[in-house]
């Protein structure tokens, strides 16, 4: 049981985590139905209407609405996703499922990619509808099943099937901006106003079966590891777009370095310089291989997964390029492609969301940046509403918080939630 001690918001974010919702892929998810009901009741317990979808079984979708105080305004729309990579617990200093409270901080699976700001988003309304108020304007609450395997079985099909849940709704906020990096040892926050686009493609190596003591030159595993390599040592040209311009323009007036050299500027990031270098370019990262079934059988066919994050705009150069990477013999399949995003760094929104911020942390600058991954925005962006990464976190200069986004002992500060609980609930009464 979670300390009743600490911050609701931190209780919250704890118990999300103790369920595994672990998304395998190819429609393989656990937890997702139990982790929609707990937060379905959650959201009753609030006085609101609730309502389901779950398209695929167990893969289940939660929305609520919150009646704003003048509904002349478009809705905004605030949505995270309930699901999460797997973890290996034995990679692990903790169990990535229990939603441990140490040393200042909150551990496990989720406690970064998202559902802390899942608890930051339920919470912030809380402290509104607690007070018997409510926020400027409609708020549509939705909260996705599986982000993680692109939203495909999930916001994809939510917005195919439920558009009205998002009935006058013009913007949305979701992951992942809002936080804070130290730049030279000054703090600015990152505010994310687009997103790279996404293509996950398969490589399908074809040969001749055979035993494997055999001279054999017609080895599909050879023939597959040589694209692989080949695509996972392309280095891609540096390609600006006017969202990483504005970004390295940010970090040159708080280092006072040239932008001449984008990745030396990202640099003066710390531990955020490779999230932000990955948007300067399109990244190609191989990321499973699946070949043979015996030690002394030469497989027919050996394929890999690729995951290619690719500048907005230029998705098809690239899919030909990486065709001409690893040759015509290997057959190139598209798994799913999505859509890149960029949108001005500019408008109601964007200055309520940096004045939200000045108010909690006065007189730190917010820098808008383009994310190398993708969110659920990219979904909702069929229904042209615009969607932002902004989910408020002040953090201490030495966590490399962004490396944790899938990686080992996820975890996030305590104060840091609080904190961006607070930004959030004052967002929502103001804009």
């Amino acid at each position: 049981m979670t300390d009743p001690s600490l911050p609701e918001v931190v209780r919250l974010a704890s118990d999300l985590i103790r369920f595994d919702t672990s998304n395998f892929g190819g429609g393989t998810a656990n937890g997702e139905r139990e982790a929609a009901e707990y937060v379905g009741a959650y959201l009753q317990s609030l006085g609101l209407e609730v309502e389901y979808y779950e398209p695929i079984p167990r893969r289940t979708n939660v929305m609520a609405r919150v009646v704003g105080r003048d509904r002349s305004k478009p809705a905004l729309v605030l949505h995270g996703h309930l699901d999460v990579v797997p973890a290996i617990a034995e990679d692990w200093s903790v169990d990535p499922f229990a939603g441990l409270v140490k040393d200042g901080m909150l551990w496990g699976r989720g406690a970064v990619d998202m559902k802390n700001m899942n608890a930051m988003i339920l919470t912030a309304v809380a402290d509104i509808l607690r007070a018997g108020e409510q926020p400027e304007r409609d708020l549509v609450l939705a909260f996705f099943a599986d982000e993680e395997n692109g939203g495909v079985e999930g916001s994809a099909l939510v917005v195919q099937n439920r558009p009205e849940w998002f009935a006058g709704a013009t913007e949305a906020i979701s992951e992942v901006g809002g936080y804070s990096i130290t730049v030279d040892d000054r703090r600015a926050y990152l505010l994310q106003v687009g997103e790279k686009a996404m293509i996950w493609i398969r490589l399908v190596a074809k040969g001749r079966a055979g035993h494997g003591s055999r001279l054999h030159d017609d080895n599909a595993i050879t023939r597959l590891a040589e694209a692989v390599a080949a695509i996972g040592r392309t280095r891609w040209p540096l390609r600006l777009t006017p969202t990483t311009e504005a970004l390295l323009a940010g970090l040159s007036d708080l280092t006072g370095r040239s932008a001449d050299d984008p990745d030396a500027l990202a640099a003066a990031a710390g531990p955020a310089e490779a999230f932000l270098r990955s948007s300067f370019r399109t990244t190609t990262n191989p990321t499973v291989l699946s070949a043979g079934y015996k030690h002394n059988v030469i497989p027919e066919t050996a394929e890999a997964l690729v995951d290619v994050r690719v500048i907005p705009g230029t998705e098809d150069d690239v899919l030909a390029e990486l065709q001409q990477i690893v040759g015509e013999d290997i057959e190139i399949q598209t798994v799913v492609r999505d859509i890149g995003m960029e949108t001005p760094f500019a408008g109601d929104l964007v200055d309520a969301m940096v004045a939200a911020l000045g108010r909690s942390d006065p007189g730190v600058p917010v820098i808008p940046y383009l994310l190398g991954a993708g969110t659920d925005n990219k979904a909702l962006a069929y229904l042209d509403i615009t969607g932002y990464g902004f989910a408020p976190l002040r953090l201490p200069a030495d966590l490399d918080f962004t490396g944790m986004f899938h990686g080992v002992d996820e975890r996030v500060p305590v104060e840091s939630l609080v904190f961006g609980q607070r930004v959030l609930a004052d967002l929502l009464r103001t804009y």
